[in-house]
């Protein structure tokens, strides 16, 4: 008998190394930061430095003290988009530093 090669798709490759090392919050940070990309023009998605998400919580690290702010004042909208991005189990809270 002939065993069968597995044969991946790329996604699938990548959300098992994922898992295997522990990076999914990590993968779901860069979620996260390609929709911020595509949501923000992009001299506001520079001043975004980091994305980090850790323990359900994502943390958010914004130069701009103007969009620091906006951010803060929208912090449920923000959190809701982010939520249908990457799922609504996947992020507790929203913290903008």
């Amino acid at each position: 008998m002939k065993k069968k090669k597995r044969e991946y798709l790329s996604s699938e490759l990548v959300r098992s190394f994922a898992k295997a090392y522990g990076l999914e919050e990590k993968m779901e940070g860069l979620k996260i930061k390609a929709f911020l990309e595509d949501y923000l023009d992009t001299d506001l998605y520079q001043e975004i430095t980091q994305v980090l998400l850790d323990k359900k919580v994502l943390t958010l690290r914004i130069q701009s003290p103007l969009l620091k702010n906006d951010f803060r004042l929208r912090k449920s909208f923000y959190l809701n988009k982010f939520r249908n991005v990457i799922g609504e189990d996947k992020i507790l809270d929203l913290k903008i530093i």
